[in-house]
């Protein structure tokens, strides 16, 4: 005879079956992944939803909303300090979520006005039905920006600090808004953008910095220590010339002229060639250089007394002036007068 299913069998087959759903709600829990962290959201008015956590900060408990959540402004004014040290500032009534992988941070908008301030990181993308608006950073400078979305669709883009790119997602038309620039674009074109005039505005707010991490200070080695003596016991002589090779050498500059740029034209002009200077300067060095110093006593010329004149040093004006008179050749008749002279003359 077949067995009846009767309610007493019912409630037995629900006890057991509860502890069974229980182990596999567990471990569907832990394989999913941890999702990154976004920053932490403050607000009067404010309901979060999505993957979210709550964490004790200077004795107060805080919410950290994390990727995929969403959040939702009533009234006022919201904040999302962002743990890379950036803030987003949400005024009500507004409806956003976030997505956040590797570095970049995505926020869809779906209506209000955010007011994003970000250093470094993450690099912002904000989204709209149908236009995206990217800030875009000059000279490594911060980037701020002021982006509103009214209810009829009209989207104001105001770029504070830095330019921002601005691209309709259905044909992949883009525009540049350069820094301080204010734009509205109404029904998502691009084509009728006119000037912002001021739509939407958004206090961001006192920014709070991350602080810079600790420095860990270790013992100096024996090695270091005995380094760090030489240096201070090694006396500090000048040098006795400094070396120069580093401006010897000729400098060479190239003066080029000013660059040009027609968007008619699919290949741009070459600079002409006769147009570009270039100078050479050198610096003559001498032929001779001399550098040094005399050591030494010096020298101290001895006095003497003048020698007397002797009649032996007198000068004979006959002798100087033979001497100064240079000889000429004699004659035959002055040979034969001397020849003469010296076998006739008196004889002492």
């Amino acid at each position: 005879m077949p067995q009846r299913f009767t309610p007493k069998m019912f409630c037995w087959l629900t006890a057991a079956a509860l502890p069974c759903a229980g182990v596999v709600a567990l471990r569907a829990a832990a394989d999913e992944p941890v999702k990154e962290p976004v920053g932490i959201v403050e607000g009067e008015s404010i309901s979060v939803q999505g993957p979210m956590s709550v964490s004790v900060i200077d004795g107060k408990v805080k919410t950290v909303l994390r990727s995929g959540g969403e959040l939702r402004v009533k009234s006022g004014r919201a904040t999302i300090d962002l743990v890379e040290g950036g803030k987003i500032a949400v005024c009500g009534p507004a409806h956003l979520s976030v997505l956040k992988s590797a570095g970049a941070l995505t926020v869809a908008l779906d209506s209000g006005t955010i007011h994003s301030y970000v250093d470094q990181e993450p690099f912002l993308t904000i989204y709209t039905a149908l236009l995206q608006a990217k800030p875009l950073a000059i000279g490594g400078a911060p980037q701020e920006t002021l982006v509103s979305l009214e209810a009829n669709g009209g989207l104001s883009v105001r770029a504070i600090g830095g330019a921002v790119r601005i691209e309709q997602q259905l044909n992949g038309q883009s525009i540049v808004v350069p820094q301080s620039g204010d734009v509205f674009l109404s029904n998502g074109q691009l084509t009728g953008m006119k000037a912002g005039g001021g739509h939407g505005s958004c206090e961001l707010g006192e920014l709070k910095f991350q602080p810079p991490p600790p420095q860990v200070s270790v013992p100096a080695t024996a090695e270091e220590v005995k380094q760090r003596h030489l240096a201070d016991t090694k006396p500090n002589l000048p040098n006795a010339r400094p070396n120069s090779s580093s401006d010897e050498g000729p400098i060479y500059q190239v003066f080029l002229p000013p660059m040009r740029f027609d968007a008619n034209l699919k290949v741009q002009q070459a600079p002409d060639p006769n147009l570009i200077v270039l100078v050479r300067r050198v610096r003559v060095r001498p032929t001779l250089i001399f550098e040094g110093r005399v050591e030494g006593d010096a020298l101290i010329a001895e006095s003497r007394p003048a020698a007397p004149v002797t009649a032996a040093s007198k000068p004979n004006p006959a002798l100087g002036t033979a001497a100064g008179v240079p000889a000429t050749n004699p004659t035959v008749a002055d040979r034969v007068r001397t020849l003469w002279k010296r076998m006739w003359g008196p004889k002492s």
